[in-house]
């Protein structure tokens, strides 16, 4: 593919990525209270829905990455788009409980095939190795989610109410995803896509595989609990309400800023180097609000939204740049579910630590994210197949 056509589909799947984050996993943290008020449920039904879709798609993990690796990311990534639309038009007509967990069902069936995981498998299978470009290209685009995501749905619930906003994020999909994914993604020749009988390919779960899948489960853990709980820990170490809320701001700007310099400065470096450094800068930001009190959360922000966006990154290539692009869809799957069942237990899990710990909750999400980093310095950065086979034969790469 020429530079030209790399760079749209660059800007293709950073857009669809972005649309479907803000639409699926930032949804809530907007509409949880209005939607919850409405059905006449607890709020915490509903994030119980949230976090049983985020169990589903990373069971869904491994079956959606070993399809990808067959026919490539086109079609697998319609398909989400048409079951994330699914999902939010069943939540607008939700009357209830039953309806509501419902649509929740069909969302996470939704991000499991079409979010981070699933984006990075399609772009393994068409560039093989030289995917890392790519990767970085997307996440810097979808950076912006929460950033444009939440604005416009607390734009839609205060004009057109949240059933509405469901809607319109499901137009969003049918209007722009879906013709993006189906035109802009290079269709697999026949000769690359593998037969549908062909047997499940054998990913050993060696040392390498329980490392890297232990490091990201417990970063994610990290990521996901800050989602939550930010401003209530901020607050707790002495930080006002203001301060907290203008510190939270400063995460999306900051993992944006952190995923720039990882596409011009640390791309130099393997993909290991950007994951451990990833996952020391949240400890860091830590330290320094326990030294200096709550005025420093704005320090904090930046350095924890900093790591958060390398490791979105290292995310995708850290396991392409030591396993190589053969059946990295797959391999991609099976890490990545560990990480799906952390992020959807880690809010529960902190909002019972908070109440006793106040503050010193830090103590834990840095002792993970050191945890994540040990794990790292465990690994050794040199590719784990021969080098003669790190060209995948039936990976993508037209015209190259």
């Amino acid at each position: 593919m020429s530079r030209r056509a790399d760079n749209v589909l660059i800007v293709a799947l950073g857009t669809t990525q972005t649309l479907a984050w803000a639409s699926s996993y930032y949804l809530p943290a907007i509409l949880a209270d209005p939607i919850a008020r409405d059905l006449g449920i607890s709020t915490n039904w509903l994030f119980a829905a949230f976090s049983m879709a985020l169990v589903i798609s990373g069971l869904l993990g491994p079956r959606v990455g070993r399809q990808i690796d067959r026919m490539g990311g086109r079609e697998v990534l319609c398909a989400s788009n048409l079951i994330l639309a699914s999902g939010l038009i069943l939540l607008g007509l939700s009357q209830g409980m039953v309806l509501m967990a419902a649509s929740w069902l069909l969302l996470g069936v939704g991000m499991g095939l079409g979010l981070y995981d699933a984006a990075f498998a399609a772009l393994g299978r068409i560039y093989g190795n030289s995917a890392r470009r790519s990767i970085t290209g997307i996440t810097l685009i979808a950076g912006f989610a929460s950033t444009i995501g939440w604005p416009l749905s607390a734009w839609g619930l205060a004009t057109i109410g949240w059933r509405w906003t469901c809607f319109g994020w499901a137009a969003a999909h049918l209007l722009i995803c879906l013709p993006l994914n189906a035109f802009l993604i290079p269709k697999l020749k026949s000769e690359h896509r593998i037969a549908a009988d062909t047997p499940k390919p054998h990913i050993p779960i060696d040392r390498a595989m329980l490392l890297l899948a232990f490091a990201f489960a417990a970063a994610w853990s990290v990521t996901s609990a800050m989602a939550v709980h930010l401003p209530r820990i901020l607050e707790a170490l002495g930080a006002t309400q203001t301060q907290a809320i203008a510190a939270g701001a400063l995460i999306g700007p900051a993992q944006v800023a952190a995923r720039i310099v990882e596409a011009s400065l640390l791309k130099r470096f393997h993909p290991l180097w950007s994951a451990r450094l990833a996952c020391i800068t949240h400890p860091l930001g830590a330290c320094v609000i326990g030294l200096f009190g709550g005025g420093f959360a704005g320090i904090f922000a930046l350095l924890h939204g900093a790591g958060n966006g390398i490791l979105t990154i290292a995310r995708g290539t850290l396991p392409l740049a030591i396993f190589g692009p053969k059946d990295y869809g797959y391999r991609l799957g099976l890490l990545g579910a560990p990480s799906r069942l952390s992020q959807a237990i880690a809010p529960l899990a902190f909002g019972f630590l908070i109440a006793p710990l106040g503050g010193y909750t830090f103590a834990v999400t840095s002792a993970l994210s050191l945890a994540a980093l040990l794990a790292l310095f465990a690994l050794k950065a040199e590719p784990k197949i021969p080098s003669q086979s790190r060209r995948d034969p039936s990976s993508a790469e037209p015209s190259r």
